[in-house]
């Protein structure tokens, strides 16, 4: 409610002339109890209060300021609904039947009252209705009006009855000055409460507490901290309260040693541990990941109420602890205290974590029994439960028995459909939603960057675009990563500008995204100055920025950058040598390479996983260091999978290693025989040899399984339009001029001295057949295509699907050459960057 108080100040009287004022001399205190069979004082509940009331009118004392006034104390005290509305009625008895105004005191009570049982909205409403009665307020009555207002979270009404205190000088009163920072706290306006605060004369302990407590809530821990040892060297002993704010801010700032120093005040200072402040200390070791001491200090504990547990038990399910929280819970059932909506919220997530469909059930039933479905955060834990415990059914009927469904139950329906790989349910969910939030767009567009529907996800935001729902950090990230998969270059440089111009804040997670993005778009400069204008640098970011330059086979800077990594104190993870392996694989850093493999566990304590031995097989194969790479597969302490057989193929291949090639391709085959590459690689391993009855009888095996080779295609983007080409494929609208193009490059390598590699053909076909076979390889057409539809100096960048072969290398590099461009060609495996007749990869790819 936004009440509008008068102008009037209270110290000008706003009696009307035919109303008696008030006497300022009036008692404050209740005064003593006339009755001598008790006192309203001494009821303990609103029916004892109306029998002494009725015993005060029967003996004719209904009329009496001091009996009124000690009913209006007593019904404020009590503060309940009923009470205050009885104290209310008498209140307005009284005024009729006297024709009085009231009493300073009735009106201090009431606003008490009140304000106390949290219905600030009334208690300003008393208080305006006192002034306009031109009763003056006094210090007493100062503290109760603004802590109404801090209820409500008034701060209009909070800073105008601010200015009343100010005029009536009563600004240096220390209760009031405690209610003024309350409630500038409460507002978030602590800028307010600290000018308050500094402007003290006086400060008792409610003071330092009541600002600390603020800068705790308000996500200003620091300042928390700081004010604390502050108040403890003025020689001000903090109490309880204190002491739960200043440890809730340790938990804010996950520092554990700040945290133990704090808690040290404790006993130190005589405060008394209660259940408040072991609550406090319980999160403050969980948030600080001293878990130990967290259990041992809950443990401990003989007074467990259900704040403590329900605290200890979200921090484990935080932590990943599921099975430490499900057996809180157990002792919860069995013991006590009886499980509320906030402890099944963290049991249902348990369960979600685990997969544990038993017991998730076990925790809908007793959801049932005791009434608590109707919470929608209690049916939206369920809804994620049963999806990821694969029950998308369940699901579905927790969703539709909802009375109320919310944004995020929506949400949380699609994401776990996602989860499921059921993105076809999830888009139709997602356009029957009466309305969405950034949330729900943000999961769509992961979702489908997830699926690998790429230009999909890249649609669906400039949807999003157009019905003015503006991105954030996540948004991003999951764009950043489509462009990427497409390798854009011209929508990534749209991208950051995007992010530039609406000012959204790169932190790590979107700053490695987008490093990731520029590296696999082929634009390693931009790549690298956007990872070293990073204020802070993950591991994640640094494999990104490693990658990068593996990407462009710049073997070299790689190793470098994991050196500065490692003197920048990062510690190196499994996938940060993933990145480096391929880099040195690259670049045929066989010696790096070993050293690095082996430093893994000597060093770094990293186990290598299979994923590095199948670098390390890359590596020594592409060295032509076939009988090592045999070596090292026969002493993995793994059984190697069809990626590593799948490696030593290729190396085979580049090595004409006809023998092992056959091998390699029968444990494939074994492992995973629905990889069509591999025969199809085989097939050309055989192709090359000449062994064309081998080629036959791959090319038949393939048929009869229902096999196709996957044609070669590639695709280039002019003008924001992507082109896509396929090997032989003639259905480009300049076909006609993209032939001539190729005529005319021909003839220019044929002046230059370029034979056709014709080993590159796969097919039992005369040579001329070959040759014009080769002239027709996706890539060659992209590039004609590029020639002639970009300006002249201007890039060529081309995606191709499949590894290039060997005459396109030759052929691009000449290209570049000849026609003075910079041709980048993106295969499956890597960038190459042709420039003046050479490419990146010193053609050792």
């Amino acid at each position: 409610m936004a009440v509008t108080l008068l102008p009037l100040s209270p110290l000008v009287s706003a009696t009307p002339t035919f109303i008696t004022p008030t006497n300022q001399n009036d008692p404050k205190t209740t005064p003593k109890d006339p009755s001598p069979t008790g006192s309203f004082q001494n009821c303990k509940s609103i029916k004892e209060l109306k029998q002494v009331h009725s015993h005060f009118t029967k003996k004719g004392l209904t009329h009496s300021p001091s009996t009124v006034s000690k009913l209006i104390a007593a019904c404020a005290q009590m503060g309940t609904l009923e009470s205050l509305d009885y104290a209310q009625k008498a209140f307005k008895l009284y005024r009729e039947d006297e024709g009085s105004i009231g009493s300073l005191f009735m009106y201090n009570s009431l606003i008490r009252g009140h304000s106390s049982a949290g219905f600030g909205d009334a208690a300003i409403l008393l208080y305006i209705e006192m002034v306009i009665a031109g009763i003056v307020p006094d210090k007493f009555t100062f503290p109760f009006v603004l802590s109404g207002c801090a209820k409500i979270v008034g701060f209009c009404e909070g800073i105008q009855v601010h200015g009343v205190v100010v005029k009536m000088g009563l600004e240096e009163d220390v209760f009031i000055g405690n209610s003024l920072i309350h409630l500038y706290a409460e507002c978030g306006k602590m800028e307010y409460a600290r000018k308050v605060f500094d402007g003290m004369l006086e400060r008792n302990v409610v003071s330092w507490t009541s600002l600390i407590c603020g800068y705790a809530r308000r996500d200003c821990p620091e300042e928390a901290v700081s004010l604390f040892f502050e108040m403890v060297e003025t020689g001000i002993t903090p109490n309880s309260v204190t002491m739960v704010c200043v440890i809730s801010a340790c938990a804010k700032l996950k520092d554990l040693e700040l945290g133990e120093k704090v808690s040290a005040y404790v006993g130190e200072e005589g405060v008394k541990c209660n259940t408040l402040m072991v609550n406090a200390l319980v999160d403050m070791y969980m948030k600080c990941g001293a878990i130990g001491s967290a259990k041992r200090l809950f443990d401990e504990c003989v007074d467990r109420n259900l704040v403590l547990c329900n605290t200890i038990m979200s921090n484990y399910v935080r932590q990943g602890l599921v099975s430490d929280a499900l057996a809180v819970f157990g002792e919860m059932l069995q013991q006590g205290p009886r499980p509320d909506r906030v402890t099944m919220l963290s049991a249902i997530s348990a369960c979600a974590q685990l997969g544990n469909l038993l017991f998730g059930k076990q925790c809908h039933g007793y959801v049932l029994r005791n009434g608590l479905e109707g919470w929608d955060n209690i049916s939206n834990a369920m809804i994620d439960m049963y999806m990821k415990c694969a029950k998308q059914e369940m699901a579905h009927r927790v969703f539709n028995c909802m009375s109320k469904k919310t944004l995020v139950s929506w949400n949380s329906l699609i994401a776990g459909l996602i989860g499921n790989d059921n993105v076809e349910s999830a888009w139709e969910i997602f356009n029957e939603m009466p309305e969405n939030d950034l949330v729900t767009w943000n999961t769509m567009v992961n979702a489908l960057v997830q699926e690998s529907m790429f230009e999909e996800a890249i649609e669906l935001f400039r949807e999003m675009q157009n019905e003015g729902i503006k991105a954030d950090r996540v948004t991003m990230v999951g764009v950043a990563s489509a462009c990427g998969y497409l390798g854009a270059l011209d929508l990534a440089k749209w991208i950051l500008t995007y992010i530039e111009k609406n000012n959204i804040h790169c932190d790590i997670r979107l700053g490695t995204a987008l490093v990731d993005m520029f590296a696999r778009c082929g634009d390693t400069q931009s790549a690298i100055q956007i990872f070293n204008k990073m204020a802070k640098r993950d591991v994640s970011a640094w494999t990104a920025a490693i990658g990068a330059m593996a990407m462009e086979g710049n073997g070299e800077r790689a190793v470098e950058l994991f050196n500065e990594m490692l003197r920048q104190g990062v510690k190196p993870d499994e996938v940060v040598f993933v990145a480096l392996l391929t880099a040195c694989s690259r670049c045929g850093f066989v010696d790096q390479g070993w050293h690095l493999f082996r430093s893994m566990e000597e060093i770094h304590g990293i186990y290598p996983q299979i994923v590095h031995y199948g670098c390390m097989v890359d590596l020594l194969g592409r060295a032509g260091l076939l009988e090592e790479a045999i070596d090292l597969i026969k002493s993995m302490p793994m059984e190697p999978n069809d990626v590593i057989w799948g490696s030593l193929l290729a190396a085979c291949r580049t090595h004409k290693n006809v023998k092992l090639a056959a091998h390699a391709a029968e444990r494939i085959t074994e492992l995973a025989p629905d990889r069509t590459g591999i025969h199809v690689l085989l097939s050309n391993i055989y192709a090359s040899a000449g062994k064309w009855n081998e080629v036959a009888k791959v090319r038949l095996q393939l048929k009869e399984k229902g096999i196709h080779k996957v044609p070669g295609s590639s695709s280039m983007q002019v003008n924001g339009i992507i082109h896509e080409f396929t090997s032989g494929d003639e259905s480009h609208p300049e076909k006609a001029h993209i032939a001539m193009m190729l005529q005319e490059i021909n003839c220019r390598l044929k002046d230059a001295g370029h034979v056709p590699d014709l080993t590159n053909v796969m097919l039992d076909v005369d040579e001329h057949e070959k040759e014009y076979l080769l002239s027709q390889h996706s890539e060659k057409l992209a590039i004609a295509f590029g020639l002639i539809s970009t300006g002249q100096g201007m890039p060529i960048r081309v995606v191709k699907n499949l590894r290039i072969c060997a005459d396109c290398h030759s052929f691009s590099k000449l290209v570049s050459r000849i026609y003075e461009r910079e041709i980048i060609v993106r295969d499956n495996s890597r960038f190459h960057f042709f420039r003046e007749g050479n490419c990146s990869c010193c053609d050792y790819w």
